[in-house]
């Protein structure tokens, strides 16, 4: 079935043209990328760093020359301190791409992915990627998180035309690589309950291809944390394969909502505060969705013990309050760049007295079957703690050198961040937002 999904994604995807995932794959990468990639004989720049050349660049550089390829100079960077997703260093792939008229080949994962696909994407160029760990779902996706101006932003790039993803090379990666994929995986848990909930009210409907690419095998690629922690190459296919999926599925729906809600917000938000930064490496992406997940998965618990079929509407829509409110409160929990950012992205989604009215008697309507699929998509927090706790990714703040205070700090930043719907929206606009916070942080509670 899942080779049946990765072919009905390619062939409706945007940029992505051919997918390899499987043991051994990585000695065919240089035939796959010749063919698929360096049409009429384009040289290829490989661009990766001391670690993941040892992983994979020295493979794929051999394989390439075995192929016939033509080779520019490798781009090598060390591999301590840890490359950084900035885009200075984006600028120097661009350039030498410029000068040497190639074609990238990213050998790593989050950050050289990223980094080559922005590069190529303002050169109009496409570009392939080996990757080298399960680290995250953004192989396969278009769009570069990168900081710039001193905020991490989506850059809009296409996704790379190829993908060669060796199962071998993945299980013999830092195991806290594969955990870190672990974390990215199960935000789709959350995130597929808020586009329920933006699609129920009409804010954002789903794309139903897209929806069944993320959500059809994300129970499966979850079900074998311990045996991923152990480094078995089999429990890899399935996170490997559904972290491909949630790419094409961004793909197909040319957009990040299939595979992130309000969850991600937190880790971007805690980027941004550089928390672990001065680690080497540096906390993962994954890693702090993680504890965004949980902390969602926590916030839906105890807004699905509301009654919304219950909800005297004529109250709700009295207290709603004016733009002008909602933006003092954005100056008053946002600081620096974020103050625009918080203003412009919720600015997007704010709607007046009727707005609200419209979307409230849309959500009563539809609740009673609404909710049962909404717990029928989620997992109790608990149980997502122990998964987590078992793959060897973060299940308390500690973890990642938070307490619970932190987390609950972020929530209202995370409702101001982006203009994407969600149930932070919801529980707002509806008069729950802080109640719903307390009761997750009250004692006996997920963190406690």
């Amino acid at each position: 079935m899942t080779a049946e999904l990765v072919e009905k994604g390619l062939e409706n995807a945007s940029h992505t043209k051919t997918v390899d995932v499987g043991r051994g794959v990585l000695a065919s990468s240089g035939t796959i990328i010749r063919d698929e990639l360096l049409e009429g004989g384009r040289k290829a720049l490989l661009v990766a760093d001391e670690r993941t050349w040892k992983a994979a660049g020295a493979d794929v550089e051999r394989s390439l020359r075995e192929a016939g390829a033509d080779l520019a100079e490798p781009m090598v960077y060390p591999g301590s301190p840890t490359l950084y997703a900035s885009y200075e260093h984006c600028e120097e792939i661009r350039e030498r791409l410029r000068e040497t008229d190639a074609l990238a080949v990213a050998v790593g994962s989050g950050t050289l992915n990223d980094l080559s696909k922005l590069a190529s994407g303002e050169l109009d160029r496409p570009y392939a990627v080996v990757a080298t760990a399960a680290s995250m779902d953004g192989y396969t996706g278009f769009g570069a998180p990168m900081t710039k101006d001193g905020v991490k932003i989506t850059m809009p790039c296409p996704a790379p035309r190829v993908v060669v993803f060796d199962l071998d090379v993945a299980a013999a990666a830092p195991r806290p690589m594969a955990s870190s994929g672990y974390g990215d995986l199960s935000a789709k848990i959350p995130a597929g309950a808020d586009w329920m909930l933006a699609d129920a009210v009409g804010v954002d409907p789903i794309h139903p291809l897209a929806w069944e690419l993320v959500q059809t095998g994300v129970r499966g690629a979850l079900s074998r944390p311990a045996e991923l922690a152990a480094g078995v190459p089999e429990a890899y296919e399935g996170l490997c394969e559904g972290l491909v999926l949630s790419g094409l599925a961004m793909q197909v729906a040319q957009g990040t909502r299939p595979a992130s809600g309000a969850e991600h917000y937190f880790s971007h938000l805690w980027e941004l505060d550089h928390l672990g930064s001065e680690l080497d490496p540096p906390l993962s992406h994954g890693f702090k969705v993680a504890i965004g997940t949980l902390a969602m998965v926590g916030f839906y618990e105890k807004f699905l013990e509301r009654d919304v079929a219950g909800l005297d509407i004529d109250a709700v829509v009295s207290r709603w309050p004016s733009w002008d409110e909602v933006e003092d409160d954005i100056r008053r929990v946002m600081s620096g760049p974020l103050i625009d950012k918080g203003i412009n992205e919720t600015r997007e989604k704010y709607v007046d007295a009727a707005g609200i009215r419209a979307r409230i008697e849309k959500l009563v309507q539809a609740w009673p079957q609404l909710r049962a699929k909404l717990a029928g998509q989620l997992m109790p927090a608990k149980e997502l703690q122990l998964a987590l706790a078992s793959a060897g990714a973060p299940s308390v703040p500690s973890d990642i050198g938070l307490t619970p205070e932190d987390v609950r700090a972020a929530f209202p930043r995370a409702m101001y961040y982006r203009s994407r719907y969600t149930v932070l929206d919801v529980a707002r606009e509806l008069g729950w937002f802080e109640e719903i916070v307390d009761d997750v942080f009250a004692p006996g509670g997920l963190w406690q």
